[in-house]
């Protein structure tokens, strides 16, 4: 029975590869691809922003290629799709390049969302609006692969073995967010897109803008409007209140209007004056709340020197 028993040996091959050759592998699948078969990626929450780093970026690829490989995947028609490399891929066509180094990878599509959000989160400056929209693709994806995700509940908590109960506090451990910011975060996709863009601008602050996600887009484009017929932003005690008021099925337009009327505490005075022309000639040492004052003198005190000349000139 020994003899006839039969001994499966390892490949030569595999044992003897080595770390240089799994190197040339991966090396296989690095490539120069057409710029023109790279499609971007469905719904990609991350902006590429034409600015200084831009500029500088394009400098380099002009100066020395593409030094990190962007990553794609094939899709079944062919072409390609970009996961994270997008800022390269525009810098090689603003440098008149025609291929962008990439590594292939075979992802699924979910695969490919979680990659394109963990690449894409290790940026410096992550704006709101991407972060949440990221968050909310990756757990979206992580759905879809079956795996459990709450955003009420308390983290859940891990059953079967060998399969990971991947949640928002699973989102939360990889990204350095707690479950609770990383709900608060996903809650942003629900603002329209004026009031989303004010929050990445910092106009308005966070959690503000967390509690106004819970209003109708009707009543987010009513409060649009009190917003910027009184001037300001809602302060979270605002926010919370208009919240309630919906829960309870009582926020009206009047309503709305008249918690943006309210005088906020510490509410600091507003500047009498927006244009940047007026703005940039008054001194910084004028105390706020006298620029008008300022102003009104410097204008009779030039109306006072075309008399003066008026006068001379008779």
């Amino acid at each position: 029975m020994a003899r006839n028993k039969k001994i499966e040996l390892t490949a030569y091959d595999d044992l003897f590869e080595t770390d240089e050759s799994h190197a040339e592998a991966k090396l296989s699948k690095i490539r120069e691809i057409p710029i023109f078969q790279i499609d971007e990626f469905p719904d990609h929450p991350f902006k590429v922003l034409m600015n200084e780093d831009m500029e500088q970026l394009v400098e380099s690829v002009r100066r020395s290629g593409i030094m990190t490989p962007a990553t794609v995947r094939q899709k079944e028609d062919g072409r390609y799709e970009l996961i994270s490399g997008h800022r390269r891929k525009k810098a090689c066509e603003l440098a008149g390049l025609e291929t962008l180094k990439c590594e292939v990878k075979e992802l699924t599509h979910d695969e490919a969302v979680i990659v394109m959000v963990e690449s894409n989160l290790q940026r410096s400056t992550i704006l709101p609006s991407e972060k949440a929209f990221a968050y909310k693709m990756r757990l979206e994806a992580m759905k879809r692969q079956g795996e459990r995700s709450d955003l009420t509940s308390p983290p859940v908590v891990e059953k079967s073995a060998g399969k990971k109960a991947l949640s928002v506090s699973k989102i939360g451990k990889d990204t350095g967010d707690s479950h609770e910011q990383v709900r608060r975060y996903i809650r942003l996709t629900e603002l329209v897109p004026e009031i989303l863009q004010m929050v990445d601008e910092r106009q308005i602050a966070f959690r503000p803008a967390v509690e106004i996600s819970y209003l109708s887009e009707e009543q987010q484009y009513t409060l649009l409007e009190a917003m910027g017929y009184n001037d300001a932003t809602p302060s979270l005690a605002q926010a919370i209140k208009m919240k309630k008021f919906m829960q309870e099925g009582k926020l009206t337009d009047e309503v709305i209007q008249s918690i943006m009327q309210e005088e906020k505490p510490n509410q600091k005075e507003k500047p009498a004056f927006k244009d940047e022309r007026i703005t940039k000639l008054i001194p910084k040492s004028i105390p706020r709340g006298q620029e008008t004052d300022f102003v009104v003198k410097a204008l009779e005190f030039y109306n006072r020197h075309l008399q003066r000349q008026r006068g001379q000139e008779r």
